[in-house]
């Protein structure tokens, strides 16, 4: 049971160290809006989202007021477009009807930003895979609130190299398509290995196809309160260390515990997971490599940074998983450059480059995350990059995803600004050297050895 208690108990972590809810999201199933007819689908579509999310900003607002807990997102995750719109669309402007349609329906709502602009494709593209993934770089540059993600690789299926090529081509056709806002489009593009079904953080959300007809997914985020934590245990060993991160862990998850609880009898949906993540912001104290340097690190970036960040991930595992009923999506400790102020002191130090954060994935919970590299970089390149990521999830069985932005116009050195929550981040060095008779080959990766699980 959570009672009003437990959330008292908080009251110094949200008033002084930025605990927060990050998002209330929305799951809705469009299966049952599929129709062979553009126009009548757009219109279900339309319909189902209205009415199913028209009150879930009240909802959140009324949660924050009651409690004095901010949810400061309020968003909606869809069906995969590209299963949705098979049967209807024929071209790109189709697909990007559909787009115009969810932003359409997300600004009547009044959320933030609505996921599910994706395809599902680790293993082959159908026809209309490929029809939406194409259309990306359009439906991003028309839309406000659109987020779209692609899966092209899994642990059971392997690698689907050509879906990682046309990524590639497909990001740097974003950049430009919306180069006039610094290539912001590229910020609301994921693409994943092993992406979970139920992921209620943006841009990666998206409703999966074995979840219910709608559902309550909460995302919590409490780097600033962890790090206080650390503060108060700082040179003693690791055992208390892990001890403290994990009852951190436990406490911010009960909040996302009752907040989804809560939302989810108000709106009489469905309460499907806690997202217990560390999700930094730019705003100061709220940052996951400032945690790292509260273990011991001089930046993020040096020597120990990777096992620090193992530690720090699987204790907010332990701790989140004892404190609610289900827990899923990515949760964990996220690394994104340019929505954390610690990451970017670092870069600017000269301690974390685009390959020290590569291999901080293999232990994090998502991956390479907004970052920005220079606009000249080539498609082929950027698919090298992905591929790279995707093989560490593949491997390793856990989600991996790349939000790379290449800002048109702009190189080593110069930064670009965001703003919001997606903050600003320095333009990161890339690797120069050429990849592009490996992105070439065309086929697929397979899965390996250790996938036969059957």
């Amino acid at each position: 049971m959570i009672n009003i208690f437990e959330v008292a108990e908080t009251n110094e972590m949200i008033e002084k160290e930025n605990l927060d809810v990050r998002t209330i999201t929305l799951g809705i199933s469009l299966l049952d809006c599929i129709d062979a007819d553009l126009k009548r689908l757009n219109e279900k579509i339309y319909q189902k989202i209205y009415g199913a999310a028209k009150d879930l900003v009240a909802t959140g607002d009324y949660i924050s007021n009651e409690y004095g807990i901010p949810v400061v997102n309020k968003r909606i995750s869809v069906t995969p477009i590209a299963l949705v719109g098979g049967a209807a669309c024929r071209t790109q402007e189709d697909y990007v009807s559909i787009a115009q349609t969810l932003d359409k329906a997300a600004h009547e709502v009044g959320v933030n930003f609505i996921g599910g602009y994706s395809a599902l494709v680790s293993k082959g593209m159908t026809a209309a895979d490929e029809l939406l993934i194409r259309s990306i770089p359009k439906a991003l540059a028309v839309t406000e609130r659109v987020c779209s993600s692609v899966n092209v690789g899994s642990t059971r299926t392997g690698i689907n190299m050509d879906a990682v090529k046309l990524m590639g081509e497909v990001v740097l056709q974003t950049a430009q398509a919306t180069k006039g806002e610094d290539s912001l489009g590229c910020a609301k593009l994921v693409v994943f290995c092993n992406a979970p079904d139920d992921n209620p953080f943006m841009a990666g959300a998206f409703h999966g196809v074995t979840e219910a007809d709608k559902v309550i997914n909460v995302g919590v985020s409490g780097p600033g309160v962890v790090k206080t934590a650390l503060e108060k245990v700082r040179g003693q060993n690791f055992e208390v260390l892990c001890e403290t991160i994990k009852k951190t862990a436990f406490k911010v998850t009960r909040v996302g515990q009752l907040v989804a609880k809560e939302a989810s009898r108000r709106m009489g949906v469905p309460f499907g997971i806690v997202d217990l993540s560390l999700a930094p912001t730019p705003a100061v104290g709220d940052s996951v490599a400032e945690i790292l340097c509260e273990i011991g690190l001089e930046h993020a970036g040096a020597p120990g940074t990777t096992a620090a960040l193992a530690l720090l991930n699987d204790n907010v595992k332990k701790g989140g998983v004892m404190a609610s009923s289900y827990v899923g999506g990515l949760s964990g400790a996220f690394i994104p450059v340019s929505e954390d102020q610690g990451m970017i002191d670092a870069v600017a130090a000269g301690a974390l480059t685009l390959e020290k954060l590569e291999a901080m994935t293999c232990v994090c919970s998502v991956g390479l995350d907004m970052i920005a590299v220079p606009g000249d970089t080539k498609a082929a390149t950027i698919s090298g990059i992905i591929a790279d990521e995707m093989a560490i999830g593949m491997v390793n069985q856990k989600t991996t995803a790349v939000r790379l932005i290449p800002v048109i116009g702009k190189g080593v050195g110069e930064t670009v600004e965001f703003g919001g929550l997606l903050g600003y981040a320095p333009i990161m060095p890339v690797n120069g050297f050429a990849c592009d008779d490996f992105i070439g080959r065309g086929g697929r990766i397979p899965a390996p050895i250790h996938s036969f699980k059957n």
